[in-house]
């Protein structure tokens, strides 16, 4: 079986590792975005997915654009059976579509979380379960039928980094599956009442106010390590706990200052705040922090 492989990030290059190590599969082309410069010092860095497939000898194409005519008729010179697609970032047009069967693995339960960040939103939700679903694409964001769900379960203090490698193991195998037994499976059409959209996450979302202890409690799951959550004075808050999901109290007041961390009020709700970092400054416990602050009890972490 010849297959062409789309993707990008480490979900993307994980996947590809295991339908390259697969005897049945092989990996004929590999397409991923272009170097992007990284850090401050602005580094020309290759995507983990061009990585592995130059390690595997695997040709590797980097285009632009996939609507561009002479990419979609270079691909097309390709011979597969299939296109997989995961966490590639660029929408594929109706002449690739149309080229070869074209599979997905998207990381959530579908129709819910469409777009770009399925985990972080089912963390943001507070949801108990997820999934990976693979599907046959189509023009659409995520609209096309539904092969096969393989679904997990969420605890109440899962990290996203966390939730990401258990979906990503998960994606793994059900990329081998749908592919070893494709003639099998009767794709089925998602359920448009019950599709739901989630955005690209940017900096501005790691925005918290002391409102909800259990709203932020979840953003700090689903945005640790980026964008993080932070005060509107720009104080990161890198490690909470949620200490109590209900009662009402003046937003930002330290209630209790104990050994492991400060106790904060939220309109609802209560945090226990363990490490932050001011701007400009490294990371700090938050005993040194209220210390150099002289912030006790009755005061107002901000």
């Amino acid at each position: 079986m010849k297959i062409i492989f789309m993707g990008t990030p480490d979900y993307a290059s994980e996947i590809l590792d295991s339908v390259i190590k697969t005897d049945f599969i092989d990996v004929v082309a590999v397409y991923t975005q272009p170097d992007k410069p990284v850090g401050r010092k602005k580094v020309l860095t290759p995507p983990p997915v061009k990585v592995l497939a130059q390690q595997n000898g695997i040709k590797v194409y980097q285009p632009q654009t996939l609507r561009d005519e002479s990419v979609v008729s270079e691909l097309k010179t390709i011979e597969c059976d299939y296109i997989v697609v995961a966490a590639y970032g660029q929408i594929l047009p109706k002449a690739i579509l149309d080229y070869a069967p074209c599979i997905n693995l998207h990381a959530s339960i579908l129709p819910q979380y469409r777009g770009a960040s399925p985990i972080q939103q089912s963390i943001l939700n507070g949801d108990k379960q997820t999934g990976v679903t693979a599907m046959l694409m189509e023009e659409g964001l995520d609209t096309g039928d539904i092969i096969k769900i393989e679904k997990v379960d969420i605890s109440d203090d899962e990290m996203v980094s966390e939730l990401f490698s258990k979906l990503t193991k998960v994606a793994t195998v059900l990329t081998v599956d749908v592919l070893k037994n494709f003639k099998n499976y009767t794709p089925v059409k998602q359920d448009e009442n019950k599709a739901t959209l989630c955005k690209k996450i940017s900096k501005k979302d790691g925005l918290v106010y002391f409102d909800d202890a259990l709203q932020i409690y979840n953003k700090y799951r689903a945005f640790t390590p980026w964008p993080t959550i932070y005060l509107e004075s720009g104080l990161k808050l890198k490690e909470v706990k949620l200490h109590q999901k209900d009662g009402e109290f003046e937003a930002g007041k330290i209630l209790h200052v104990e050994k492991d961390g400060v106790v904060v009020g939220c309109s609802k709700g209560a945090l226990k705040v363990i490490k932050v970092q001011p701007n400009s400054k490294k990371e700090m416990d938050i005993s040194s922090y209220i210390n150099g602050k002289r912030l006790s009890v009755e005061d107002f972490l901000s």
